[in-house]
């Protein structure tokens, strides 16, 4: 059930997006722009020239002190003892029944200082989860409402964004960030991260900047096509991508080795329930997260029970939508393993009728 407007929170940028015409829907608990220009349009913005999207609904917890990577290892489960001062990580909260307290990411400021972006849905439960494992005095401070988070994607977004930076972005790997002067505000962090595959960059800043922000990134962006992008289009480019959203394609019933993040579960050290998700990634797990598309004509959607040739259930659609970029309908979904490979047939119930699908590798959009 979706919480009522009239207790909507507002991110800083809610009043410039209702001014721009923005469908605002309820999501995450906060008033968010979900389209503009229509979700085609906005989705091939981003896939072929730069569009920004207002994700600031996201929350943000600093760690700091001589145990925060100690907290750190023990309640994530990928290693953040690699990463050096400027680098990003992506990684899970595993909970302690075999599933997922939330995604998130990692920054490393120093060795003492981390800063934490996690899913707008879940600031108060991971909040929760980290602070239960807090037991060496490490410093956590939820700046969440504090901070706008401004994500501008796409391959025009460099050309954009340098006009306002002497920071050199075309330096800045995959998954680090800097911290320096931006748009003549001191102190922005900014990200060479994204959920859209189409690269660009992710700008923090304090919440009493954000209209300066907005208007001059746009200015910045006019000879290039820059347009506001929703989250709809977040979605559609995310699942080309094959990447999971919390909440459809993960969540507290499905562990990181089913969901195919091996890559973000490392066991050089011990963490949540780490011994379980051994087992499970040296004995196999019995469902996988795959992903498919429609051979017959259908678009699959989230929840869509998936069955075989005989119309048994044997797994469940976690999302779907018809791909603007490959103009053909896609989607994730659990099946059982023997059935996680590609060209495995599998049919999706769409209005009662099982329509005929194929497992295939993701990312659906090869680079």
């Amino acid at each position: 059930m979706e919480t009522s407007s009239t207790e909507l929170k507002a991110v800083a940028l809610e009043k410039i997006h209702i001014s721009l015409g923005a469908k605002m829907v309820p999501f995450a608990g906060y008033n968010m722009p979900v389209s503009y220009s229509g979700l085609n349009d906005e989705h091939a913005t981003v896939r072929n020239a730069v569009g920004v999207f207002d994700v600031s609904h996201m929350g943000e917890f600093i760690l700091k002190g001589d145990n925060a990577l100690d907290l750190i290892q023990r309640v994530t489960s990928n290693d953040a003892s690699v990463l050096t001062d400027g680098k990003v990580q992506y990684s899970c909260l595993p909970n302690d029944k075999g599933g997922i307290v939330d995604d998130l990411l990692v920054y490393r400021v120093n060795q003492n200082e981390y800063i934490l972006v996690v899913n707008a849905s879940n600031i108060e439960k991971d909040w929760s989860w980290i602070s239960k494992f807090n037991t060496k005095g490490v410093e956590m401070k939820n700046i969440s409402d504090d901070v706008s988070l401004l994500a501008v994607q796409g391959p025009k977004a460099i050309l954009a964004l340098q006009k306002l930076t002497d920071m050199n972005l075309s330096e800045m790997p995959y998954y680090t960030f800097k911290k320096g002067t931006f748009n003549g505000v001191e102190n922005v962090m900014i990200s060479n991260t994204g959920y859209t595959g189409a690269g660009g960059f992710e700008i923090y800043f304090a919440n009493n900047v954000a209209d300066k922000m907005w208007n001059d990134i746009f200015k910045a962006g006019a000879e290039f096509g820059i347009k506001p992008i929703g989250l709809g289009a977040r979605d559609t480019l995310r699942l080309e991508m094959g990447f999971c959203l919390y909440g459809n394609d993960i969540n507290d019933t499905t562990s990181p080795i089913e969901a195919g993040l091996g890559w973000i579960t490392k066991f050089t050290k011990e963490f949540t329930n780490s011994k379980a998700l051994l087992e499970q990634k040296e004995k196999g797990v019995t469902k996988k997260l795959v992903g498919f598309e429609m051979i017959d004509r259908g678009i699959p959607r989230h929840d869509y029970p998936i069955v075989d040739a005989n119309g048994t259930v044997i797994g469940i659609v976690t999302s779907g939508t018809q791909s603007p970029t490959l103009n053909k309908a896609i989607g994730m979904g659990y099946v059982p393993a023997a059935l996680a490979k590609a060209d495995s047939e599998i049919f999706i119930m769409i209005r009662d009728k099982a329509i005929k699908a194929k497992v295939v590798r993701i990312p659906f959009l090869k680079a």
